[in-house]
């Protein structure tokens, strides 16, 4: 299966892939808490407490996993099977990311893959279309102005940014 676009080079495939996972979905979190968590309605956050996720970048190599628990995304170490994998390239993530493509063109063309809980996935699919990305300024995510948001929310600083 080949996706149309860019494609991580081969060597930066392979450093990724040998790289530990924790650490990124640390740092994936807290782009989530930021950018995303403030967007979810309580009901969206109630269906998904407790529900082991993995986005998984194929070309880069690299995975992260996380769950939603106790307001806040958590960055996990999940052994084997997840509630829901959500899988594709890095080209086709930034596509979905700025609007630029379909999730359900990516879809049923194989280039976005969705491994497990399909409630789960439409759950996270239809809330992700809901979202006005109007509302994420990018400002917001230099880092001072990321520490000060975390701290403002109270939400925990990841490693030696505490």
């Amino acid at each position: 299966m080949t996706t149309p676009g860019y494609q991580v080079p081969a060597p930066v495939r392979q450093a990724f892939s040998v790289l530990p996972a924790y650490p990124g979905s640390v740092l994936f979190v807290l782009g989530l808490n930021l950018a995303l968590a403030r967007h979810l309605q309580p009901d969206i956050l109630l269906l998904l407490e407790n529900r082991t996720l993995r986005i998984q970048v194929r070309d880069a190599g690299v995975a992260f996993d996380f769950i939603w628990r106790n307001r806040a995304f958590i960055a996990a170490r999940h052994e084997g099977e997840v509630d829901l994998a959500i899988c594709a390239s890095l080209h086709d993530f930034f596509l979905l990311a700025m609007r630029k493509e379909d999730p359900d063109t990516l879809f049923f063309s194989r280039r976005l893959v969705l491994e497990g809980d399909t409630e789960l996935g439409l759950l996270v699919k239809n809330t992700l279309d809901a979202i006005d990305l109007s509302s994420l300024v990018p400002q917001h995510l230099l880092p001072m102005a990321l520490m000060q948001r975390l701290r403002a929310r109270g939400l925990p600083l990841p490693g030696r940014l505490r």
